[in-house]
């Protein structure tokens, strides 16, 4: 008879290793099934100022490593393999992956989101160098500087009104003449005094110093196909997120922007299914609310545990 675990974590971000490590101090045998390294998105960032407990920032890599170990010390277990299918609404459920097949009575969907890139030259050297995907991030490493918001839905919004509190110049740049953000974003960004718009416009390059250092894009009008320089001392591409959740596609509830439909308890549409992290339905996507996640899944757990189920 193969094994069979209380819980299997897919994803070894920080919404995942929390799960580890309440299901382990909650008696549970559980397993991450991690693709890469942990930390998911989280690893990434080069730095981390907005996670409590760490009042002189930390580095990303280094704290997916500090909640990996924690996880580890109350007896979690981490395979890294690649996850290449699942049936959840089988009994048990069974988890595919290149190294074999694993199977438990709940699972805990922890994969993540990516941030949508632009697709430009240079755009992956400068990831982190001056190119950013989260304001709340890494805004406060632009306080009176100039940067470049790329984007025209809510996200952009929000990340460029954000900013404006911060940097001394935000330049919108945005590939149509309008916004796409509800109108209640509108206002607060048409008055701010800080708040240039480049209309019509897409980034087709960065300009860089001999340092390597980024000081500009280099944008085109899609009307006209003028170009043009928007000098600036560090970009945030806002154009959208994709989430991980190809694996679960036609097996449960997703919404339309392909997130898997959860609520703050993390149960989705299959029971015993639980969403973590970036990859589900919710307002604001962080490190510290992935973490909350990570608990609330495995309270659910549980309570399903609990009722003979699984």
């Amino acid at each position: 008879m193969e094994h069979i675990y209380d819980m299997i974590i897919i994803g070894g971000g920080p919404g995942g290793y929390t799960a580890a490590l309440y299901a382990a101090r909650a008696g549970l045998d559980s397993v991450v099934l991690e693709a890469l390294v942990p930390g998911g998105q989280m690893a990434q960032a080069h730095q981390i100022d907005n996670y409590p407990g760490f009042e002189e920032g930390v580095a990303g890599y280094a704290l997916a490593d500090k909640m990996r170990q924690e996880a580890e010390r109350f007896g979690a277990r981490t395979v890294l393999t690649q996850v290449t299918g699942v049936d959840l609404a089988a009994d048990p459920k069974v988890v595919e992956t290149d190294g074999g097949t694993y199977y438990a009575k709940t699972v805990a969907l922890a994969t993540g989101a990516s941030p949508r890139q632009l697709g430009v030259p240079g755009e992956r050297e400068l990831t982190g160098r001056g190119v950013h995907y989260c304001a709340d991030c890494d805004g406060m490493f632009y306080k009176e500087k100039t940067v470049v918001v790329v984007g025209g839905g809510n996200t952009a919004a929000q990340d460029a009104a954000l900013l404006s509190r911060v940097a001394r110049k935000v330049i919108l740049v945005h590939r149509r003449d309008t916004l796409r953000a509800t109108q209640i974003y509108h206002r607060p960004l048409m008055e701010a005094d800080n708040v240039e718009f480049r209309w019509n416009s897409v980034v087709e390059g960065f300009a860089r110093a001999e340092s390597g250092a980024l000081t500009g894009v280099r944008l085109r009008d899609v009307n006209t196909g003028a170009q043009s320089m928007a000098d600036c001392d560090g970009v945030f591409v806002s154009i959208g997120r994709k989430p991980a959740s190809g694996l679960v596609q036609g097996q449960m509830e997703l919404d339309e922007g392909g997130y898997v439909v959860a609520g703050e308890d993390t149960r989705t549409s299959l029971p015993g299914v639980y969403a973590v992290g970036d990859v589900r339905t919710k307002q604001v996507r962080q490190v510290v609310t992935a973490v909350s996640d990570g608990a609330a899944a495995v309270h659910a757990a549980e309570e399903y545990l609990g009722q003979g189920r699984g």
